[in-house]
């Protein structure tokens, strides 16, 4: 049986999908309120803040699946994702399965410089220390060896249905509602975007492929690496509006943080949007040849149809 624990977000349900696809039919969901997305789907209501809760959403699992998201709160951070992260492992060590940690890019430096697997943490902020903090903390596993571990890293998302991101709530969501998009600080700078399922197809892949564990792997990007300006031009053109757009920069965000939650959020990843992000991925691109990653304009399209065929129905 293959178990993804915090199963009600969009990494989470594309996964899901996925693993029924290609991989197996054995598929428990693990939430407070799990809903199925195949199916065969088995659900497992549990509190992952509850060490008893997790080791019985885990008992009976051969593969471990921690995709868990919380909203973008430094604090609730602080408080629940390591006490989450150390009850899956602690279950999972305990059931003897393996351990696929979906990670993200919060702890590195927030420069040009290419990022590889090897790249050195440099946290900057509360929630890069959070990341930084758990990702070492599966590295340790990893380095434990009780257990198979791996590590899946993406960089900032884009995608289709419930998908959570700034790229997502400034230029896509804003289009789906006629509104201006907004790029953050400047918008010259190369971006480094993964789409939301092509993440979910290479984590199951990974999880599936035994010779993987014991690493980090980056996971698929496309090797376009669009400036925002391009990107938004891009997604103004496939949603049928005026290539038009605002900048607004670090002042401004500034000011809006004095009364904006989101935006103060915000504030301490905003170096990364100042210069070229380059996430790369070449180690598994190599590893897996055949791996077909979603160019960005297929992407784009596919939200607008999915966008497009929801505001019909509902006309």
């Amino acid at each position: 049986m293959q178990t993804i624990l915090g199963a009600s977000g969009q990494i989470a349900l594309e996964l899901a999908r996925e693993l029924k696809r290609g991989y197996t039919d054995d598929i428990r969901l693990v939430s407070r309120h799990p809903q199925k997305i195949n199916a065969s789907d088995t659900l497992f209501s549990a509190n992952l803040l509850d060490a008893q809760q997790t080791q019985k959403a885990v008992n009976g699992s051969d593969t471990v699946y921690f995709t868990a998201g919380l909203p973008p709160d430094s604090a609730l951070w602080e408080r629940q994702f390591p006490t989450m992260l150390e009850n899956a492992l602690q279950a999972t060590r305990s059931a003897g399965a393996k351990f696929v940690y979906f990670d993200n890019t919060y702890m590195y430096p927030q420069n040009d410089v290419p990022q590889t697997e090897e790249t050195r943490f440099a946290p900057r902020g509360r929630k890069g220390n959070v990341r930084a903090l758990m990702a070492n903390r599966v590295l340790d596993e990893m380095q434990r060896g009780d257990i198979p571990v791996l590590i899946g890293r993406a960089p900032e998302f884009y995608g289709p249905e419930k998908t959570q991101s700034f790229t997502n709530a400034l230029i896509i969501d804003r289009l789906k509602q006629h509104k201006r998009p907004r790029v953050p600080v400047r918008d010259d700078t190369r971006r480094t975007l993964i789409w939301t399922p092509d993440a979910s197809r290479a984590l199951a892949l990974l999880g599936n492929t035994p010779e993987a564990f014991g690493q980090t792997w980056h996971l698929p990007c496309c090797d376009e690496r669009l400036t925002y300006q391009k990107f938004v031009t891009l997604a103004c053109e496939i949603f049928g509006q005026k290539a038009d757009y605002a900048v607004p920069g670090k002042l401004a965000f500034a000011a809006t943080a004095l009364f904006s939650q989101g935006a103060r959020e915000m504030w301490e990843l905003l170096p990364r949007y100042d210069a070229d992000n380059l996430f790369d991925s070449t180690k598994f691109r190599q590893r897996f040849p055949e791996f077909a990653v979603t160019p960005y304009r297929q992407g784009l399209k596919s939200i607008w149809h999915e966008w497009n065929s929801k505001t019909y129905k509902t006309a």
